[in-house]
């Protein structure tokens, strides 16, 4: 009796999951970007409650997702009950991510 490709091919996936399976409890630092600016000490120093900073984005332009400090995809703010969370858009290459990382 012989394996069809389908069996082939999910017995070689399993078998890279247990190969792999150490590196699933690895946590990592994950973050939002809704954007960057810059400002100088002296008002930083001045901010208060109700002060505005603008970033960079407008409003509307995809959110950046990061994973310890490596852009891995984009996506839109959501809310989900009474929290945010961020709906992926565009997920960055793997071949873009090896490029990153040097």
């Amino acid at each position: 009796m012989t394996n069809s490709p389908d069996q082939t091919k999910t017995a070689a996936q399993d078998r890279e999951v247990r190969e792999l399976g150490f590196l699933l409890d690895i946590p990592l630092e994950v973050s939002i970007e809704i954007g960057r600016t810059r400002i100088l000490i002296k008002d930083l120093l001045q901010l208060q409650e109700g002060t505005i900073i603008e970033l960079d984005k407008l409003a509307g332009e995809p959110l950046d997702l990061y994973v310890n400090s490596r852009l891995i995809a984009r996506g839109e703010a959501v809310m989900v009950k009474d929290r945010y969370g961020l709906r992926l858009t565009d997920v960055v290459s793997p071949a873009e991510r090896l490029e990153n990382l040097g």
